[in-house]
C-alpha cells in the first residue's frame, strides 16, 4: 500500500496574547488580516495513526489601546509586526472518524486531529504612543539582545528569537482522486514565552525599555497564535487507485493508507456449505469410462472397446485388433520370404493353467513353440508374458503363483530355441486383473493365465485393460 503523501497549506493568521484588543478571533480597528503558508511531509503509519514534518512561513500583528504599564504607570497604544515567522514541527496524527464512526461511514472524508512539537524563529518590531506623556517611538528584537530571550538565529545578518513551540490541530479531508485530498485546517499553536508581541503583561514599558529583555513573568498567559488554512494534498507511491464504494480489488493498484483499510484487502475464507461442496464435485467428475474398457468377454487379451472380433474361440492367437490369426501362414510367408518384415505386428494369445499350477499344458505348448519360431524370423519384435490367477488365495499368494507362470512360459520359450531371451518381458498381477468373473468355472479357468504379447522391439510394455472382480 501506499503511506506517503505531501500537503500544501495557505490560510490566515490571528494572534493572542498581550497585544491584541480582544482575547477571541475578532480583529480590533487598528489588526491586520495576517497569513501564512506551510507544507508538510506525511507518513501514514496505520489506517488510525501518521506523523507528519510540518514547516511554516508567515506573518503575524496586532495592536491594543489603553495597555498599562505596571512600571511606570504610563498608558500606551501600541502595535506589534512579527513580518516572517519561520516554524517546523513534528505532530502526531489520529483518524477520528475512523475511530469513532469505523471504515464504512464518510468513506470521502477524512477527520484528523494532530498534536506535535518543534521550534518557531521569529523577530518582532513594536510600534507605541505614549498616551501619558504624549511620545511616540518604535523599536526591533531583531537584535543581539534577543539571544535573552531563548538564543538566535542568523539570518541575511539578522538575528532571530527562536521558542519551542506546540501546534494542536483538526483537520477535514475530501478525497477527490486517488492523488488529491481537499481539506480545512485549523492550528492552534502554544508558544513558549510572552514575548512574541515583545510585551510581558504590565511588567513592559516601551519607553524605558523594562520588562522586554528580561525573563520576567507576566500576569498574562504565553502567546499564541491561530492558523485557518485550505490544505491540498498529494498522495504519493505507484500505481495508485481508490476504492469504488468500499469495494477494494488488490489487483487494480495500490491504495493509500490515508483512506484504506487493510483488512478489507485480505480475501475472506471461501467456505462451501455442503450443497456448494456438492456442486462442486459434480462439475468437476469425470465422464463415464466405458465400461467395454475394463471386459474381455472373448479372453484373447484385447478389450472389447477395442476388440474388432468379439467371438474368437479360446486360445486363439489374435491381432492387436483381436482379429483372429493364423499364426502358421504367418510363419510360413515368414520361411517364404526368408528375411524378417520391416514392421513387427502386434499378437497376442493367452495359455491357461490348471487350478494352483505353474504348468505348461501340451496344448499351450504347441502355441508357443509356433511364437519361437515367429520370434527367430523376426528379429524386430519381443515377447511380453503376463501371468494372472483366479481370486480363490490370498493377494500375495496369487501374485506369487502369477508369477511362477510366467516364469515357466519363459523357461519353456528359451528351452523351445528362442535365440535372444533377453527379448522376453514379464509381469505379473496375482488376481488384480481377471477377464471374467470368479464366480463360476468357467470363469476361473479364464482367469488362470498368461498372456502372450507379440510387439514392436519399441515397445515394452503395453496398456491393457484392468478387468473387473467379484
Amino acid at each position: 500500500m501506499n503511506t506517503w503523501s505531501i500537503t500544501g497549506y495557505g490560510g490566515i493568521t490571528k494572534f493572542f496574547g498581550d497585544l491584541t484588543q480582544y482575547n477571541g478571533f475578532k480583529r480590533g480597528d487598528r489588526e491586520e488580516l495576517t497569513g501564512a503558508w506551510g507544507l508538510s511531509l506525511n507518513k501514514q503509519l496505520t489506517p488510525l495513526f501518521g506523523i507528519q514534518l510540518t514547516g511554516y512561513n508567515g506573518r503575524l500583528q496586532g495592536a491594543k489601546d489603553n495597555h498599562y504599564s505596571s512600571l511606570s504607570g504610563d498608558t500606551y497604544s501600541a502595535t506589534f509586526n512579527s513580518p516572517s515567522f519561520v516554524q517546523l514541527t513534528l505532530d502526531g496524527t489520529l483518524n477520528v472518524n475512523r475511530l469513532l464512526l469505523g471504515y464504512n461511514k464518510l468513506r470521502r472524508w477524512k477527520v484528523d486531529a494532530h498534536l506535535g512539537g518543534g521550534i518557531i524563529y521569529y523577530h518582532t518590531d513594536v510600534d507605541y504612543t505614549n498616551i501619558t506623556k504624549a511620545t511616540v517611538g518604535s523599536f526591533s528584537t531583531n537584535t543581539d539582545a534577543s539571544s535573552k530571550t531563548a538564543g538566535k538565529w542568523e539570518r541575511n545578518g539578522s538575528t532571530y528569537t527562536r521558542e519551542w513551540v506546540v501546534p494542536v490541530g483538526f483537520t477535514v479531508h475530501y478525497e477527490l482522486s486517488s492523488r488529491f485530498d481537499l481539506g480545512l485546517d485549523y492550528t492552534h499553536n502554544f508558544v513558549n514565552t510572552e514575548k512574541l508581541d515583545a510585551t510581558v503583561g504590565g511588567l513592559s514599558d516601551y519607553v524605558s525599555q523594562q520588562g522586554i529583555w528580561t525573563f520576567a513573568k507576566g500576569d498574562s498567559k504565553n502567546d499564541a497564535y491561530g492558523m485557518l488554512s485550505l490544505a491540498l494534498t498529494y498522495k504519493l507511491g505507484k500505481n495508485a487507485v481508490r476504492a469504488k464504494d468500499g469495494k477494494y480489488d488488490p489487483a487494480a493498484g495500490r491504495y493509500h493508507l490515508r483512506w484504506a483499510n487493510p483488512q478489507q484487502l485480505i480475501p475472506v475464507p471461501y467456505n462451501p456449505t455442503m450443497n456448494d461442496a456438492d456442486s462442486i464435485a459434480k462439475a468437476n467428475m469425470p465422464k463415464p469410462v466405458d465400461p467395454r474398457l475394463y471386459t474381455d468377454s472373448d479372453g484373447d487379451g484385447v478389450a472389447d472397446l477395442f476388440d474388432k472380433e468379439a467371438n474368437t474361440p479360446a486360445g486363439s492367437i489374435v491381432s492387436g485388433g483381436g482379429v483372429a490369426l493364423d499364426i502358421d501362414k504367418i510363419i510360413r510367408d515368414a520361411i517364404k520370404n526368408n528375411l524378417p518384415k520391416d514392421e513387427c505386428e502386434a499378437l497376442f494369445s493367452n495359455i491357461e493353467f490348471d487350478t494352483d499350477k505353474a504348468i505348461i499344458r501340451n496344448a499351450s505348448k504347441e502355441t508357443l513353440s509356433k511364437v519361437v519360431e515367429l520370434l527367430n524370423m523376426r528379429t524386430n519384435c519381443r515377447i511380453v508374458l503376463v501371468g494372472h490367477t483366479d481370486a480363490r488365495a490370498s493377494d500375495s499368494y496369487n501374485v506369487s503363483l502369477s508369477r511362477r507362470r510366467v516364469d515357466a512360459a519363459k523357461r519353456f520359450l528359451v528351452r523351445a530355441g528362442l535365440t535372444d531371451p533377453s527379448r522376453i518381458i514379464t509381469e505379473y498381477y496375482g488376481e488384480y486383473r481377471p477377464i471374467a468373473e470368479n464366480t463360476t468355472v468357467e470363469g476361473l479357468q479364464s482367469n488362470r493365465r498368461v498372456e502372450i504379447k507379440i510387439l514392436p522391439n519399441n515397445t515394452i510394455r503395453s496398456t491393457y485393460p484392468a478387468g473387473f472382480r467379484r
